[in-house]
C-alpha cells in the first residue's frame, strides 16, 4: 500500500459509471491505480460550513497576555522534562 504522500490529486469529471476524464495528464505512472471519487461540490460545502460555524462562535474572553503567559509556562515545563 502506498502512502498518501505518493498520491496525485487531479481534478476531473465522471463521464460515465466507469469512466473519469482528468483535467490534466498523468505522466510517468504506468501501474495499477486506486481511484477515490469525491464530489468537489461536497468538499467545498463542508469547508464553507466549517467556516460559517467558526465565524458563528462567540469571541473568546482571554487576553493576549493571559494566553502568552500560559504558553511561557508550558514551554518552561517542556524544557524541564528534556
Amino acid at each position: 500500500m502506498q502512502d498518501a504522500q505518493d498520491a496525485i490529486i487531479i481534478g476531473g469529471r465522471l463521464v460515465g459509471p466507469r469512466n473519469v476524464q482528468l483535467d490534466e495528464p498523468v505522466a510517468d505512472l504506468h501501474a495499477e491505480v486506486k481511484v477515490i471519487v469525491r464530489s468537489s461540490a461536497t468538499a467545498n460545502t463542508s469547508a464553507r460550513n466549517l467556516s460559517e460555524f467558526m465565524e458563528g462562535l462567540p469571541p473568546g474572553t482571554r487576553s493576549r497576555g493571559d494566553i502568552d503567559g500560559q504558553l511561557r509556562s508550558e514551554r518552561a515545563e517542556w524544557e524541564k522534562g528534556e
